[in-house]
């Protein structure tokens, strides 16, 4: 049975704090050291270790030197990719880029009253490591997502790996991947292909990001090799906030909640609603789609575990909620969603109105899908083109800009007791 809450019951904020506090997905403890290990390995025998767990793991033979296989080929099987998908992910990357590449923000320069020149500088990441997802999953979108950005910033290398289980890849990635415009592709994966990205194996360099979702041992791959390199998050299962008020229709709304609880058993789906009559609808919606979804056995483990209706008094209400739950992303299912909008503080995503479902941001809006999760919306922001960018200050001063400086330098350099700092600045009055 779904959680249910209402803001008037006497018990609802300890009742609400223990469900966010609830732990979700795997816990990453059991793999810490396997994944140790594994890095490790990597690090000391480079290809060869990732040739031999990749075999181990994914039955594919790669040339440890190359870190290819035979049977992938990443143009050959883009070329298999239907051509009504392919004509769908040329439309949504088409305004992926448009989207981030709006994003792209300006240097800037200035000199302030004592006369010394300040500003700023964005220049590229020189390298990127993308990881996609393989197995029993195809998601292009991902692959565009994580790709677009980092070829709209200017960086000079991007490089893919997916695992090829098998030696099959979906024709819809490798078709993404090549209109995206992959530098290179590997079909490795696991925790051995994130540490050979950090690391670098055989003919692969290290990167100095890596980006992109994947399982548990990825998750923590990326958290032990984060400070040699960049990565983008440690993402956590998916989530969907709707705050729905009486105009919302019961059946879209649960439609845009099973959108998510179909992601995975770990995934969580929450409706707040100022109407109590049209909870009650939800739950019996989401019951009758429930049986008609091919993924029913997923979703309905995650509706029933993480999912929750919560019967809020007002639409200030559902506001401070939705900024403590800090989802990935957040409905406004309400007449007046721009009114309420200000309210919201914390999520990853915002989709407006009665005719943005989730789902259009996931593929085809062109904001990114590449989101924060277990509430770290709170304090971060969902993939864009600065994550593969970086802010480089400048600053110059002439003999009266110094002259104004100096002093206060100088004063600030004996307090720290840094001589050689004071010196680098008194050896210039001279």
């Amino acid at each position: 049975m779904v959680a249910r809450f209402n803001t008037r019951d006497s018990g609802f904020q300890t009742a609400f704090q223990a469900f966010l506090e609830r732990p979700r997905g795997e816990d990453a403890g059991d793999l810490r050291a396997t994944v140790f290990d594994i890095i490790a390995d990597v690090r000391a025998r480079g290809g060869a270790a990732v040739a031999e767990l990749t075999s181990k793991f994914d039955r594919l033979e790669v040339d440890p030197r190359t870190l290819q296989a035979e049977q992938v080929n990443l143009e050959g099987l883009a070329s298999q990719c239907p051509p009504k998908l392919r004509h769908a992910i040329d439309f949504a990357a088409e305004r992926i880029a448009a989207y981030h590449a709006a994003q792209r923000p300006a240097d800037h320069s200035f000199t302030d009253a004592a006369g010394v020149e300040l500003g700023w500088r964005w220049t590229p990441l020189d390298s990127v490591g993308v990881y996609v997802p393989g197995g029993r999953a195809s998601y292009p979108s991902s692959v565009l997502m994580n790709i677009i950005p980092a070829k709209i910033a200017g960086v000079d290398r991007i490089v893919m790996v997916a695992p090829a289980p098998d030696g099959q890849l979906a024709p819809a990635v490798a078709y993404a991947a090549d209109r995206a415009g992959v530098d290179t592709y590997y079909p490795i994966g696991g925790a051995q292909a994130v540490a050979a990205l950090a690391y670098g194996a055989g003919d692969l360099a290290p990167v100095d990001k890596i980006v992109g979702p994947g399982n548990a041992w990825v998750a923590e791959a990326k958290r032990q090799v984060f400070g040699d390199v960049g990565i983008d998050t440690i993402a956590g299962p998916s989530e969907i906030l709707i705050i729905a008020d009486e105009t919302a229709n019961p059946d879209w709304v649960a439609a845009d909640l099973l959108s998510q609880s179909e992601h995975d058993p770990s995934s969580q789906s929450i409706l707040i609603t100022t109407d109590a009559a049209l909870g009650d609808a939800v739950a019996r919606a989401v019951e009758d789609q429930l049986a008609q979804l091919s993924t029913q056995a997923v979703a309905e483990q995650a509706w029933r575990e993480n999912g929750a209706i919560i019967i809020a008094h007002s639409l200030e209400t559902a506001a401070e909620l939705a900024n403590r739950i800090a989802a990935e992303h957040l409905e406004l299912a309400i007449a007046d969603p721009d009114a309420l909008l200000p309210e919201i503080r914390h999520a990853g995503a915002v989709f407006l109105g009665h005719h943005t479902p989730e789902a259009l941001g996931d593929y085809v809006t062109g904001s990114n899908h590449v989101l924060p999760t277990s509430r770290a919306a709170r304090f971060s922001s969902g993939l864009g083109l600065y994550d593969f960018i970086k802010r480089m200050s400048v600053q110059r001063a002439g003999p009266e800009g110094f002259s104004a400086l100096a002093d206060a330098a100088a004063v600030l350099a004996e307090a720290e007791g840094l001589p050689a700092h004071g010196r680098s600045v008194t050896i210039r009055r001279n």
